[in-house]
């Protein structure tokens, strides 16, 4: 993706759909919309997945607790939701293999009872998701599951259920679908903010009117239809089009702490289903930490980043400290972080752990905005289809939706055992081509590349993670990473995994990209600066400390 030669597009050409919003669900419909042979532009206020998408469980599944929810409360808009997260899970694994994978998930239980209870819930799951490859739900012994996740409690765990979801890293798999939709036709940039739109006098949109945020040019991307996918704050696009729309997204805040492998020390994930307040919550291995989340508490601030804060760190070391053997020391943790759902409300009156996560389309019958409303990162290519079918109908068209077998960029000829080759091709030690085989897929090879180039490239940011130097110089050159922050949080997943770790790496990234960039030494401390910052207060408020 070249941003300039975007940018140059979005200012001079009229398209057939702009698109706001570089989440899943934007980036999917500009490569739905273009596979369909529409002219297509996407933008995104700040960078790709930066909000909602890249803050999620990073799990595909169609949601055992909805399933439970459906028979329990003999609702079939629940069910209906856990069939299609299903039939879509098995689609994300299959497009991008080197960013999704099978996940196998724990469910400790204690006493037989439970675990009769646990399984048969489990196999109604396996049974709706048909066309699907993933092993099936097993009722495991109690020393079968301690071989699995040795650290649990031995006294307290009778037995366990295991099944399988996806797993996937989710800004990455939204970069490969903003990738794809560039390489087959999109205009994509990052960093265009909408500031309003052009509309006839009778209030029909004809254009978006936006600010580059690098530059602070303004411009009129022309265009005969706007889908607005900006998720948590889809109410604000809203009210620029038609102010009289009544607001429809109930934002939850949930929550991430990141701890260290070793509280679970296992590559199988776990999934407690009863907290006391009634929500789930999972432990789940990533990119070397475990993930522990999540929380669902209503959030009327859509203007600050959510964060994690001392609460919701202590709330969610309670509910799985009764499950392990050895109580987990909360100066472990490592890192943490925040997002926000974008929960369709129509009752006001309800709690967000009761509203649906399903989607809805919206077209404004005064400005003709299309507003994909509400959804989830499972369902993304679901909710992108049902949104382009709208536009076809607008069009008066009848196109196929192609991306149900699309492979996303990296995903085409992908084999995970070629990390060998780059080990013997370019001289790269084998966590190293591990790591960049399971990001880049078959294009780790141009990494391997840069480092023939310049083997000064071959360098770790931080001798504890398998992440280079020249994975920086290949995301500014070739995945329009803008800022520091880009790389670290969202290019490798750094920032959401060990806070210490990026801070030592921020100078470093920020001095080669200052050299891709032709920053000036005062823009570069400037960046550096605002990140640490950052980052430090990040680390305060999971602290419950003030930040000096």
């Amino acid at each position: 993706m070249n941003r300039n030669e975007s940018l140059l597009r979005l200012k001079n050409e009229h398209f057939d759909i702009c698109i706001i919003g570089a989440g899943a669900s934007g980036a999917g419909c500009a490569l739905d919309a273009v596979l369909r042979g529409y002219k297509v532009a996407l933008i995104d206020r700040k960078d790709f997945a930066s909000e909602t998408s890249s803050r999620s469980t990073k799990l595909i599944h169609g949601g055992v607790r909805y399933l439970e929810q459906a028979f329990k409360n003999l609702d079939f808009a629940q069910l209906k939701q856990v069939r299609h997260g299903l039939e879509e899970r098995h689609i994300v694994l299959n497009n991008a293999p080197h960013l999704a994978r099978p996940l196998a998930l724990m469910t400790p239980v204690s006493s037989w009872i439970e675990g009769l209870y646990f399984s048969i819930g489990l196999r109604m799951y396996d049974w709706f998701a048909t066309n699907d490859s993933l092993p099936k739900s097993k009722w495991l012994k109690k020393e079968e599951v301690l071989t699995k996740i040795p650290t649990l409690n031995r006294s307290k765990l009778h037995s366990a259920v295991m099944y399988y979801d996806g797993q996937l890293d989710d800004a990455r798999y939204c970069l490969a679908l903003s990738t794809s939709a560039s390489e087959a036709g999109a205009a994509v940039a990052n960093y265009i903010q909408v500031n309003g739109f052009e509309k006839t006098a009778d209030g029909k949109l004809t254009g978006v009117k936006v600010r580059d945020t690098q530059t602070e040019e303004e411009f009129t991307i022309n265009t005969k239809i706007i889908i607005n996918c900006t998720g948590p704050f889809s109410d604000k696009i809203r009210h620029f089009a038609n102010s009289s729309l009544p607001s429809r997204i109930r934002p939850s805040k949930g929550v991430h702490v990141v701890l260290p492998y070793e509280v679970l020390n296992s590559e199988h994930a776990m999934l407690i289903p009863k907290t006391p307040d009634g929500r789930v919550v999972f432990a789940i291995p990533f990119e070397g930490s475990m993930l522990l989340g999540t929380t669902d508490t209503d959030s009327d601030d859509v203007i600050n980043e959510s964060t994690l804060n001392k609460k919701e760190v202590d709330y969610l070391v309670s509910t799985l400290n009764p499950y392990l053997d050895k109580a987990i020391d909360i100066s472990k943790i490592k890192a943490g972080y925040g997002g926000l759902r974008p929960l369709l409300s129509a009752d006001p009156n309800k709690s967000t752990k009761t509203l649906l996560r399903d989607h809805e389309i919206e077209i404004d019958s005064v400005s003709g905005l299309v507003s994909l409303l509400g959804g989830k990162w499972t369902t993304y290519r679901l909710m992108a289809k049902d949104t382009i079918d709208q536009a076809d109908i607008i069009f008066e068209q009848n196109n196929d939706c192609k991306t149900a077998n699309h492979l996303l960029t990296g995903g085409a000829n992908f084999d995970y055992n070629s990390w060998k080759f780059l080990v013997k091709d370019f001289g790269l030690a084998e966590d190293v081509s591990k790591h960049l085989v399971s990001k880049y897929g078959s294009r780790a090879n141009e990494i391997g590349k840069l480092v023939t180039a310049n083997p000064a490239l071959k360098e770790k940011l931080d001798s504890n993670y398998p992440y280079i130097t020249a994975e920086i110089i290949y995301s500014v050159r070739n995945e329009m990473a803008i800022t520091p922050r880009d790389i670290l949080a969202r290019r490798i997943r750094m920032e959401i995994t060990d806070w210490q770790a990026t801070l030592r790496c921020l100078p470093v990234v920020a001095d080669l990209m200052g050299e891709e960039l032709s920053w000036s030494r005062i823009l570069k401390e400037k960046y550096i600066q605002e990140y640490s910052q950052e980052i430090k207060q990040f680390m305060a408020n999971a602290a419950g400390t003030v930040v000096v």
